[in-house]
């Protein structure tokens, strides 16, 4: 996506969320100045965005070698980087609307699935006072880390249908039934998902089917061919959390506020979304009575 593209797509959420934003927000009943600031919230949100599309791997260096040496057309009110910095919360709440509108649609296969997100190096985690009270110590697939979890859910189309963060300790299976509200058909997940009382009330609940391999010391059980099928594209979310990490830059340690470290997760999901090509199982319903048995 062009910058001119995202900038009017996110101007033109702006233009609608913004007075509704204002409308919602709780005062303390003391007067305040809307005075409109020298970079819009429309422009600050962009420039945030598009920097998970860039090539650089330092916000820093990206603002000042980058935006303000080469948009400085685009972006002819820009401030400091210091003071830029100092803009970007407020972009937290809007960033996070904006991400749920850009959300795909459950076609009837979902993926579901989490990942860490390291906040620091694990040698440094005793001197780490920026995400104290945050972040805290868990275990992945990789080893232990000091950080949070992105748990993720998306479509056979690799659009993401929801996600929420969480500590770094709380388990996969906890977040799932606020994940899956607007959800149907089937729901894959790998064996970390397995539990029978989750199973029970994402079927009563929502109707989803959750279906994921057992493990070695589980009895075998009968399984339809197309829910094996499901179980090996499960992939598809691996080659999403993959994108997200190593392309759009979710996770990352120089982090210097939580705030901020927010901002870039939010904006690299968004940056994801925009994405023109994603994974994409290319897969086609059948009534064939073979895939059912």
């Amino acid at each position: 996506m062009s910058l001119l593209e995202l900038f009017v797509g996110v101007d033109d959420f702006c233009q609608i969320f913004l007075p509704l934003w204002q409308k919602r927000l709780l005062g303390d009943g003391s007067k305040k100045r809307l005075r409109d600031g020298q970079l819009s919230l429309s422009e600050i949100m962009t420039i945030i965005i598009y920097f998970h599309q860039s090539h650089y791997r330092n916000f820093k260096h990206y603002y000042l070698e980058h935006v303000c040496l080469q948009l400085r057309s685009e972006f002819p009110n820009l401030v400091t980087y210091e003071r830029f910095v100092a803009l970007m919360p407020m972009a937290l709440g809007p960033l996070s609307a904006y991400l749920k509108s850009l959300y795909g649609k459950c076609s009837g296969i979902s993926f579901i699935d989490s990942t860490t997100l390291a906040v620091c190096d694990n040698h440094r985690i005793h001197n780490n006072k920026v995400f104290e009270g945050v972040a805290v110590r868990g275990k992945g697939s990789m080893g232990w880390f000091y950080g949070l979890k992105l748990h993720l859910v998306v479509n056979d189309r690799g659009e993401i249908l929801s996600c929420q963060l969480t500590a770094g300790n709380v388990d996969d299976r906890k977040p799932v039934l606020k994940l899956c509200k607007n959800l149907f058909g089937k729901l894959i997940a790998d064996r970390g998902y397995i539990s029978q009382t989750l199973l029970e009330q994402l079927l009563e609940t929502f109707g989803v089917q959750l279906i994921t391999r057992i493990k070695s010391n589980m009895k075998n059980r009968l399984m339809p061919l197309m829910d094996k099928l499901l179980l090996r594209k499960r992939a598809i979310i691996e080659s999403v959390v993959d994108q997200l990490k190593n392309v759009s830059q979710i996770e990352h340690t120089r982090h210097r506020s939580p705030i901020n470290c927010f901002i870039n997760i939010l904006a690299g999901l968004i940056a994801y979304c925009h994405q023109p090509k994603k994974p994409d199982l290319n897969f086609v319903f059948t009534s064939s009575p073979l895939l059912q048995a």
